[in-house]
């Protein structure tokens, strides 16, 4: 199993954990490479997929977890995919939809959009067309995550909030006001979780996660 974006390897080492044996994680940066080759202590590759050095119909299954958002050309990527799959291999992709209701409310604010590190924005059909002309047949869609869909929503409305964009930026925060707002962070995505689940129920959540077959 590939997982392409494995960034520092939290998943690779979820499922070394499990037992998983035969998976390899693929990333642009070679230090998130790195990273991941020492926390899940398993192979990590740099470089971009339609070259990587792995043999065609060598994986059982591909997973790309918020990646091809970040692409100017996303179907390079899907093509490479379908290259590196064995027949009927499984394909797993989860983008930012842009057809949720939160890009309704917020616009340009919603985080989704995540400019200018986001190059392509999708909505479902979107990547849905886009899957069945790379040679893929969609078998299930999900329009929820339990990690992106509320803590997303409440860094819409609060982003100097979210944890993550606070350790990137290296803010300075003395010890009682780093919990405050780690408290107050939470506190709102408490609070998103009644219209995000709405919103995913009504297929428009804030993500959306497809699993595919190669044709």
């Amino acid at each position: 199993m590939l997982d392409v974006g494995c960034g520092g390897g939290l998943f690779l080492q979820t499922l070394a954990k499990r037992g998983a044996q035969r998976i390899v994680g693929f990333d642009f940066s070679a230090e998130a490479a790195r990273l991941a080759w020492s926390r899940a202590v398993v192979p990590a590759i740099c470089g971009n997929l339609s070259s990587a050095p792995l043999a065609r119909g060598s994986c059982a299954a591909i997973t790309m977890f918020h990646v091809l958002e970040h692409l100017g050309n996303p179907a390079g990527y899907l093509h490479a995919a379908h290259d590196l799959l064995r027949p009927h291999g499984r394909l797993i992709v989860q983008v930012p939809n842009a057809g949720c209701w939160q890009f309704l409310v917020f616009g340009e604010r919603w985080n989704g959009l995540d400019v200018p590190r986001h190059l392509t924005n999708f909505r479902a059909k979107d990547l849905e067309n886009l899957l069945d002309r790379c040679g893929f047949e969609v078998l299930r869609t999900k329009h929820f995550s339990w990690r992106d869909n509320p803590a997303g929503m409440a860094t819409s409305i609060a982003p100097n909030l979210d944890p993550m964009a606070r350790r990137m930026r290296h803010m300075q925060e003395s010890p009682g006001g780093k919990l405050l707002k780690d408290l107050v962070y939470f506190g709102l995505t408490v609070l998103a979780l009644p219209f995000t689940m709405l919103e995913a129920a009504c297929n428009a959540g804030s993500t959306v996660m497809v699993e595919a077959r190669k044709r």
